[in-house]
């Protein structure tokens, strides 16, 4: 195993360990055994896969992902507010639309986490992903326009860049 496949090995290991502590919450000698073997079994699988031999897989977004997720954060804020107007107002405005919105980005890791970004945004969803393009249904049609403005399209885009 070269160098970089190794780090990622590392790093992904480091990263299912945390995430099943904190998910868990119990710190108790069973728990955290069972922990460990589900890490080293996921661990071992992955590494027959080649998943880390693979620079498709690689973590390459850095500063860039991370100013993503909080803009994606405060985007699903925003959005959830949305939907919460929506279902309080007691006429119901809701004008469910279903949109084809095309990636600009043709790369499957970027239309994946595109099309998964729609989804996780509250009143939006994407309903199937061929070839770059997303059919997405959408609660409201302002919310349709929004995503048809391409933002989300184009910050995507830029993580890669």
């Amino acid at each position: 195993m070269n160098k970089p496949a190794f780090l990622r090995l590392l790093v992904f290991s480091l990263l299912l360990l945390g995430a099943w502590m904190l998910w868990s919450g119990f710190f108790k000698p069973l728990l955290l055994g069972l922990g460990l073997v589900s890490v080293v079994l996921t661990i071992y699988l992955a590494h027959r896969m080649r998943y880390f031999q693979s620079d498709l897989y690689a973590m390459k977004f850095g500063l860039r992902l991370i100013q993503y997720w909080i803009w994606l954060t405060r985007e699903i804020f925003i959005s959830s507010v949305a939907v919460t107007r929506v279902a309080l107002d007691p006429k119901l405005p809701v004008s469910p639309t279903v949109v084809a919105v095309d990636a600009i980005s043709k790369d499957a890791v970027d239309v994946v986490i595109l099309a998964n970004s729609i989804t996780l945004t509250p009143g939006t969803l994407a309903l199937d992903v061929y070839e770059g393009r997303i059919q997405v249904h959408a609660l409201t049609r302002e919310g349709a326009e929004e995503l048809a403005s391409g933002e989300m399209n184009n910050r995507v885009a830029m993580l890669r860049r």
